[in-house]
């Protein structure tokens, strides 16, 4: 499968308008909030490749991180602005990127917030690919055919191995960041501050974008 933004972005997180008007309403009440999991809910057994063609930013980071392999424009940027909004990741942010890009780099987009260009995210080895604009999606589907051409079987379980090697390194990382979060939401940022914040990450993004 492949999984992709409305130009001329990826995916720009949680409305911050409506996290300003209920900021401790993050959840539906419906999903188990004991351990991070991805935004789908479990992991998909179909391996899932992200076409990158923008900004994805804070949630939009975590839809990114939650896919199997990404693939990304040359415009895509990324960005942690949780600190920035005052919110604690949910969706595994604070245990997968630290294994796709280490953990200094991991630990400097979240702490500045700052965007990470897609010709550093492939050196970081956030994707595997940058491409055109215009390209990025022939150039997904063409790795999804790849895959797809391969022993269905076979990729899944390989896709299985590599998943409880990484539940095997990453630990209580899981049941860590779940605790973390439940705790700052409880501890009720104040709608009027998220407001503010909102403005100021606008702003501030149209001055990276510039850059």
């Amino acid at each position: 499968m492949v999984l992709t933004g409305a130009d001329p972005a990826f995916c720009a997180g949680l409305d911050l308008r409506a996290l300003s008007a209920a900021p401790g309403d993050l959840s539906d009440g419906t999903v188990d909030r004991s351990v991070s999991r991805p935004p789908w809910g479990e992991p998909l057994r179909t391996p899932l490749i992200g076409a990158v063609n923008g900004a994805a930013v804070t949630g939009g980071l975590e839809l990114a991180l939650n896919c199997d392999l990404l693939i990304a424009s040359e415009r895509a940027r990324f960005a942690d602005t949780h600190a920035r909004v005052g919110i604690l990741p949910g969706w595994r942010l604070s245990v997968l990127l630290p294994l796709f890009v280490g953990s200094g780099l991991a630990r400097r987009m979240s702490l500045t917030g700052d965007f990470l260009p897609a010709t550093e995210a492939l050196r970081a080895g956030l994707v595997t690919e940058v491409v055109p604009h215009e390209q990025l999606l022939p150039a997904a589907r063409s790795l999804a055919a790849t895959i797809a051409a391969n022993d269905p079987a076979a990729v899944r379980a390989l896709l299985g191995s590599y998943r409880r090697i990484e539940a095997q390194l990453v630990g209580d990382g899981d049941r860590v960041e779940a605790a973390s979060a439940r705790d700052w939401r409880a501890s009720a940022t104040a709608p009027a501050d998220v407001a503010g914040r909102r403005a100021a990450i606008i702003a501030r993004g149209r001055d990276q974008n510039r850059a």
